[in-house]
């Protein structure tokens, strides 16, 4: 009789090994709300009351390979970013250095947490970006408010204040971006345009909704609105991607 009952104890030992080592299913991670790394940390300048400090500083950044770009705040003063750091004493050496340098006053590190987290709102957030730029004038190879956008630095702008960081030029945008067709198109999505006729990205919008997108649509012009099926852009219509999931 003892022999039979520790014979039925080891079964019954193994089966609570079992459960006690067995380990549920690890969920996957979430998937990230956007297709685009975000920024680091930057440096930003100001603020301004005279706009042309803001543009003469960008201009000199940008003379330095420093990617720039100012902005209107709420309060109606301007201010300048620049740079996309890994860390904040790598952005603080840079900004110390302009100092020297007498490119710089006063500075503030902006860390990548200051930008409002993703989610449903982040697409409207990013086309409220580009709307607030509507009316301002185009200038090739330009990305800031007031000496002007061209069509890329418009889009660049719109999603670096959301603290993601989409590259600067319409062919590097169109090569970051995940493939989406017009019928599926959100907002915040980019739409391109082969106008040069060689079947190449060379001209970019952000789509707005109801159809339509804004753009810097050239020389002489200003950031608008206008829409995919008026005859001009219908022709000459690329692709459309995708940054936000």
């Amino acid at each position: 009789m003892r022999f039979a009952r520790v014979a039925l104890r080891v079964p019954l030992l193994l089966l609570l090994a079992g459960c006690v080592t067995r380990r549920p299913p690890v969920a996957p991670p979430a998937p990230a709300p956007h297709l685009l790394p975000r920024m680091g940390y930057c440096v930003q300048v100001g603020a301004f009351a005279n706009p042309d400090n803001a543009i003469r500083l960008s201009e000199s950044l940008g003379g330095r390979g420093l990617e720039a770009f100012h902005f209107v705040g709420d309060d109606g003063l301007h201010r300048v970013r620049f740079g996309n750091f890994g860390t904040a004493e790598a952005a603080k050496r840079r900004a110390e250095s302009l100092q020297r340098e007498g490119i710089l006053a006063d500075y503030y590190v902006v860390p990548p947490e200051a930008y409002a987290a993703g989610g449903p709102g982040l697409r409207k957030r990013v086309v409220g970006s580009a709307l607030s730029l509507l009316g301002q004038p185009y200038r090739w190879g330009g990305h800031s408010t007031e000496t002007g956008f061209d069509c890329s630095g418009l889009t660049l702008t719109a999603y670096r204040l959301n603290g993601l960081a989409l590259p600067r030029t319409s062919a590097s945008q169109y090569a970051a971006g995940a493939p989406v067709r017009v019928h599926d198109l959100k907002q915040a999505d980019l739409v391109f345009f082969a106008t040069e006729g060689r079947g190449q990205a060379s001209h970019v919008g952000l789509f707005v909704g109801d159809g339509r997108f804004i753009h810097a649509p050239g020389r002489g012009k200003v950031v608008r609105i206008d829409a995919l099926s008026q005859g001009y852009y219908r022709r000459h219509f690329l692709a459309a991607r995708s940054y936000l999931r």
